[in-house]
This record gives structure tokens, C-alpha cells and sequence, in this order.
């Protein structure tokens, strides 16, 4: 039998998550804003600190562009404080929409109306934001078809022995994205119901007006995976401890 490329490999894995545990509902959201505000918030912290601050922020009728411009910093931190790094965080999020004020007119149409690669440049080069947070803008609160590498997605493809765990960011996106691109075409037809066995991971979000708008095919799959894959994360494939018993992934290790 020929040797199955890692890109067949991540296919089969994409099938495999998919039939077994359906649509994740990831990135939980009410408004595209609060999506760029989450993917600020997670870094280096549990969801479970995002959601506090971001119901804070909520009750203080700060979840908005607005909200975050006319807030002041010292009150932002103390919103924000059970994300972790609260006042890191305050002064990113601030930049952020100074930067959408100078350059979109504070506009989240004509933001995410610019080309993915230019668009990604230049959240790149705002303060506090590297390739895992601007592509989960980009993809999450966006729609543009940019595939979002985490700490979860390092893990398992070392445990699968398909690329180390310190493999470039860039390799492993474009690693997902050549593998991806071929499924976005059959994506109606093999997310049908009769498709899906009854195992649906109970954990998964519920459906928020973000996770459930309409997306390009191809966006939607990366959007799929992801959140797949921080599903493999939380459930099985710890940092420490893999519990790899009723994973779906736990028939293709080496």
C-alpha cells in the first residue's frame, strides 16, 4: 500500500472529527467586534477567563467600537482583568481601534473589505498581534479563508509523527490549507446529517449568530477543523496527559 502524503493524512483527520462530533460552533460570538475582542483576550489564558471579561465588558456596554474607544484605560483594565495581562491587553485592544479609526474609518466593512494578504500585513504589524491572533480575526471574525495554528494543532501533529512541534507557524498553515482546499468542494454533501454518527461532542459551543453565518466553503472548513482540533486539545490530547480512548484521531497514530 503507498504511503498516505500528510496532506491525505489531515483529510482523513477532518472526516474522521467531523462524523464524530459534528459542528463545534467555534468562535462563540454575538458581533464580528466581539470575535477581535476574544481573540485578544485568549492569549495566554483559559476561554473560561475570555467569557468573564467579556460579560464585563458587556454589562459596562463596552463590547462595541465605541465602547472601547470611550472607555477609559484604567477601566478597561479592570474589565478585562480575568483575561490575565489585563493591562497588556487594555493598551492592545485601544490600538487596535485607533487603527481601525486612521485607516477603515472605524469601519468593519471596509476593514475586512481589504485583500487577506494585505489585510494580514498589516494586523501584523499592531502591537500584540502575531499569526495565531490576526488569522483568527481574519478567519473567525472576517470570513477570509486563513487557516489558525495553535498549541493544539502543534501537539497532535507531533503525536502523529506528521510535523514537529517547533515547525514554523507559515509551514504548518500552508500545511492545513493545501490539505483543506480539496474538501471546501465536497463540504455540502459530506456535512449532511445522514453523514454524522450520534456522537456529537457534548461540550461544543452552542450556535451564536457568529458560528452560524453564512461563509465561503473554504473558510467554513477551516473554521470546522479548528475548532475540531481544540476540541482533540481540551478533550484528549492533553499537554501531559493524552487520553486517547474514544478520540476520533486514535486510529491513525503511528
Amino acid at each position: 500500500m503507498p504511503r498516505r502524503s500528510n496532506e491525505e493524512k489531515l483529510r482523513e483527520y477532518y472526516r474522521a472529527l467531523y462524523r464524530a462530533w459534528g459542528a463545534q460552533h467555534w468562535w462563540p460570538g454575538e458581533t464580528r467586534f466581539e470575535v477581535i475582542v476574544g481573540a485578544y483576550l485568549t492569549q495566554n489564558t483559559a476561554w473560561r477567563n475570555v467569557e468573564l471579561a467579556l460579560a464585563n465588558l458587556r454589562s459596562a456596554k463596552a463590547l462595541s467600537i465605541e465602547g472601547i474607544r470611550e472607555t477609559k484605560i484604567s477601566e478597561l483594565e479592570q474589565l478585562i482583568r480575568p483575561s490575565g495581562y489585563f493591562r497588556q491587553k487594555a493598551s492592545r485592544l485601544k490600538t487596535f481601534v485607533a487603527f481601525l479609526d486612521a485607516e477603515f474609518e472605524g469601519s468593519l466593512d471596509q476593514l475586512f473589505a481589504e485583500p487577506t494578504e494585505k489585510l494580514r500585513e498589516k494586523l501584523l504589524a499592531l502591537n500584540g498581534v502575531g499569526p495565531e491572533t490576526a488569522d483568527s480575526i481574519l478567519l473567525y471574525a472576517g470570513n477570509h479563508p486563513v487557516f489558525v495554528v495553535d498549541a493544539y494543532t502543534r501537539r497532535i501533529l507531533e503525536r502523529h509523527q506528521i510535523l514537529p512541534e517547533k515547525t514554523d507557524y507559515e509551514e504548518i498553515r500552508a500545511l492545513f490549507e493545501r490539505s483543506l482546499g480539496a474538501i471546501a468542494d465536497a463540504q455540502l454533501s459530506m456535512h449532511s446529517d445522514e453523514e454524522r454518527e450520534s456522537t456529537v461532542l457534548k461540550t461544543a459551543h452552542s450556535p451564536s449568530p457568529m458560528s452560524t453565518a453564512r461563509r465561503p466553503p473554504l473558510a467554513q472548513v477551516y473554521n470546522e477543523m479548528h475548532g475540531l482540533i481544540v476540541s482533540v486539545g481540551k478533550h484528549h490530547c492533553g499537554k501531559l496527559r493524552p487520553q486517547c480512548d474514544g478520540c476520533p484521531l486514535q486510529p491513525f497514530l503511528p
